[in-house]
């Protein structure tokens, strides 16, 4: 049995894998005894993609409950492409049928292919803004409660969610900037450290919280603690395979230096890589580390979760 001490989880994102590598993956890693895999969420268009599947967060998730039995999924969801009451309502339906095993990963993330889809593209602000109200929603239709609301962008008139939730999914939702984090203090079970794993970085975002914290007279050790880690066991950390491959798939970080980000990546062999993992997991205090394998072939994303496998963390 794995302790909360061990607790690891694993992601694979960025629609790199057809369903059936991705399928066997998590399987995989709920044998390893893996906390909980986070798998893509809501899309509209991906140019860069081409012809690839681009599969919904919602339908992928809902097929892996059904073919799992323990694992935690995360798939997030982003405020403007959901209807408040059509959100609980479908959350409400899969705890029904998985009771535990979701994880209510919601964030404001936005592109400009969404336009494709009728989604408004607003300034991050109103995101905020719209997020805030969406989760002030949420919470009261898990409780069963009759919803009205006339807000800016969530609008009910006597919304009901059946069946009401005695545990509702964690809450988690991914920050980096005091916004956003005012957000976590005032909504979330658990906060998404959207920030570089290195240890400034990580500490500047905490003290912005605990602030967060402190104006709600909340407790911060109420919020846990979950932060993505890019993983290439294999590969050196001098590599320009290495910064070519951080860079491509992690595009929010562009202000990382490129001298920092081998401390940023789990890398340079097997024991040095998982060495690194549970460093991370001591200094930067996290409940939840998420091992993304994010872009590696199917046979080394099954090598790399055999070695950063909980039981060996």
């Amino acid at each position: 049995m794995t302790s909360r001490a061990e607790r690891t989880a694993v992601a694979f994102t960025w629609h790199q894998l057809a369903w059936e590598k991705l399928l066997a993956l998590v399987q995989r890693a709920e044998a390893l005894g893996y906390a909980a895999a986070y798998v893509d969420g809501d899309v509209s268009q991906i140019p860069s993609l081409g012809e690839r599947d681009v599969l919904d967060g919602w339908t992928v998730t809902t097929a892996l409950a059904q073919r799992t039995q323990r694992i935690q999924l995360a798939s997030i969801r982003l405020a403007h492409h959901w209807h408040a009451a059509k959100l609980a309502q479908s959350f409400a339906t899969l705890e029904r049928i998985a009771p535990g095993r979701q994880r209510a990963f919601l964030a404001i993330g936005a592109q400009l292919a969404d336009a494709r889809f009728g989604l408004a593209l607003r300034p991050a602000r109103e995101r905020i803004a719209q997020l805030d109200e969406l989760l002030r929603a949420l919470r009261a239709l898990w409780r069963g409660e009759e919803v009205s609301a006339q807000g800016r962008f969530v609008r009910l008139d006597r919304a009901r969610v059946r069946p009401a939730l005695a545990a509702p999914p964690v809450v988690e939702l991914a920050a980096a900037r005091p916004r956003m984090l005012a957000l976590v203090a005032e909504h979330a079970d658990a906060w998404n450290i959207n920030v570089a794993p290195l240890a400034e970085r990580v500490a500047a975002a905490t003290a912005q919280l605990e602030a967060a914290c402190a104006a709600r007279k909340r407790s911060p050790r109420e919020i846990e603690r979950v932060l993505q880690v890019f993983a290439r066991p294999a590969l050196a950390p001098d590599s320009p395979e290495l910064l070519a491959q951080f860079r491509r798939f992690h595009p929010w970080f562009a202000d990382v230096p490129d001298t920092d980000v081998c401390r940023a990546v789990l890398c340079g062999g097997r024991e040095a890589a998982r060495a690194q993992l549970a460093r991370m997991r001591s200094e930067l205090a996290l409940d939840l580390p998420v091992v993304d394998l994010t872009g590696l072939a199917p046979a080394a994303a099954a090598d790399a979760l055999d070695n950063f496998a909980p039981a060996r963390a």
